[in-house]
């Protein structure tokens, strides 16, 4: 008996279907970079009016969460495990572990799922998980290793074979070239495979550094962000508490928060225009203010583009009659980044900023102002490092338009979702190796109305950064720092630190956080004693 076959009969002969209708399409668009407050409907000023109409047709969710970094957001959404527990992300005190881990053999990704029932799955764009695409269980792939340059194919492979850049590449554009063959797999699967339902993955690499964006895209925000990174945070912020999205404060920016890691020489090749801190707009230079807007601009070009190809996207699944039974989500893979650096190619301070010469960094100023109402960035596991717009579109299936859903949800939560819609139970083992219980809950009470989703925590580990959630608790630490105590009810800006009023809540939650842990370290260390 084929591993699919026998998945199959484990799926439907334990629960059935959940109905008789037509199993849903699945498509889930992921940004790298982007900030809580990026899209329209979450509050920004950048022109998003495809995501916007999915959020206005469906959901958002005001508390979804990532893991703060690319590579164990992408392990923990596409196998529904913390990256920690599939060796994506490292452990304390463990050996190995993190963006070159591999996974246990167990620790499937969702079209492996997927296939036993009928499923096509496709891939287009980012892959940055272990293994090569297809031995995934993906039947066609476009995978874009980002040079560092957003103009050019160097470095991608389809279907895992690499490809030739051409010879002129005066029209490519990495996040053109991402939604062109994801269109190019929905004609195909209409042309060839219409009678099955489709997985399609779609991850851009917009609007991660470098920053690269088309000169007509950039031209619309040349000067949009010249008022500076306060004022435009605190507008972010009314047009979200207009909305509904929020009931905290505006979070301080932290005036001495500078990029999670200082890469000096960066700044010798950057200019005098670079800053390494959010100080007050008004001590800038008029050098610095204008560079820093620039920055942003191409930052908002590259976010303003993303939506124009999801918008190409939608369209394939209008004309092929299949956008009201597909559940579209979207998602960021972290928060954006304070990050800056220089890399790959250089930097060439005389090219025109956002072309393929130049290495430009968004910063920790207007990463704050991305990132609205929340405190830190990516990597670190504050708020402002791990919340993600998150909008579910699906005419068949949500009857509920622009409502928002206020009940926490995790990256983990996406593959126990599509198992329950499917009816579908995790099988129990794979090739002899048993598989632990997902971490994650399905999120489709949630779909139905605004119902809290029961779950006994939320987990963060990385980089030494650390957080626990237990109902609208949060325990956090920045790395080699003490625990933070936040009632995220009020205050998820994190402002209010009641760790001192609250020691036995500490520990309460601290000890929880640590069992967590340990369960993980000892689902590792068994798997390397069975190797």
């Amino acid at each position: 008996m084929s591993k699919y076959l026998f998945l199959a009969v484990v799926f439907f002969g334990v629960c059935p279907p959940l109905s008789a209708s037509p199993k849903p399409n699945i498509v889930f668009i992921l940004a790298d970079d982007l900030g809580y407050s990026d899209l329209g409907c979450y509050g920004s000023e950048i022109a998003t009016p495809n995501l916007d109409a999915l959020a206005k047709n469906g959901l958002r969710f005001s508390q979804a969460y990532n893991t703060a970094r690319c590579w164990p957001s992408r392990a923990a959404l596409l196998t529904g495990r913390y990256a920690q527990q599939i060796h994506r992300d490292k452990l304390p005190g463990m050996a190995g572990g993190g963006v070159v881990g591999v996974r246990q053999k167990w620790a499937r990704l969702l079209p492996d799922f997927l296939a036993p029932v009928g499923y096509r799955c496709y891939h287009s764009g980012k892959w940055h998980v272990d293994g090569k695409v297809l031995a995934a269980g993906f039947d066609r792939s476009l995978n874009i290793n980002n040079p560092g340059n957003y103009f050019t194919a160097r470095g991608t492979l389809l279907n895992d074979v690499a490809v030739k850049p051409p010879a002129n590449e005066k029209d490519y554009y990495i996040t053109i070239a991402t939604a062109d063959h994801a269109i190019d797999c929905l004609k195909d699967h209409a042309a060839n495979h219409k009678g099955k339902p489709f997985f399609q993955y779609i991850a851009f690499h917009a609007p991660h550094f470098p920053l690269h964006a088309l000169p007509e895209d950039i031209a619309k925000y040349s000067d949009k962000y010249l008022d500076g990174w306060e004022k435009m945070r605190e507008a972010r912020f009314a047009r979200q508490k207009e909305m509904g999205l929020t009931n905290t404060t505006l979070s301080a920016v932290e005036r001495d928060l500078g990029p999670p890691a200082r890469f000096p020489d960066a700044f010798k090749k950057l200019g005098s225009g670079e800053v390494e801190f959010p100080i007050p707009w008004s001590e800038l230079t008029k050098e610095q203010r204008r560079f820093q807007a620039t920055k942003m601009a191409i930052h908002a070009a590259m976010v303003d583009r993303m939506d124009r190809e999801i918008g190409r996207v939608l369209d394939q699944l209008k004309a092929m009659n299949a956008l009201d039974n597909t559940l579209i989500l979207f998602a960021s893979d972290n928060g954006a980044s304070a990050e800056i650096m220089v890399r790959d190619g250089g930097h060439d301070s005389s090219a025109p900023p956002g072309s393929a010469a130049t290495y430009l960094c968004l910063g920790p100023g207007f990463s704050s102002m991305c990132n609205t109402p929340f405190r830190r960035h990516k990597t670190w596991v504050h708020e402002g490092g791990i919340s993600t717009p998150f909008i579910a579109h699906w005419p068949a299936g949500i009857a509920s338009k622009g409502e928002v859903r206020h009940t926490p949800t995790h990256f983990i939560d996406f593959v126990p979702t599509v198992l329950d819609l499917l009816g579908s139970e995790l099988p129990k083992q794979w090739e002899g190796a048993s598989i632990p219980p997902f971490p994650g809950r399905s999120l489709v009470p949630a779909f139905a109305k605004d119902v809290a989703i029961a779950r006994d925590s939320i987990w963060w580990l990385h980089d030494g950064n650390r957080a626990i959630r237990v109902g609208d608790w949060k325990l956090v630490a920045a790395a080699g720092q003490n625990w933070e105590l936040y009632d995220l009810n009020v205050d998820r800006a994190e402002q209010m630190n009641l760790a001192a009023k609250k020691p036995d809540k500490v520990k309460e939650l601290s000890d929880l956080w640590q069992r967590q842990t340990d369960t993980f370290v000892e689902l590792v260390k068994s798997d390397q004693t069975k190797k």
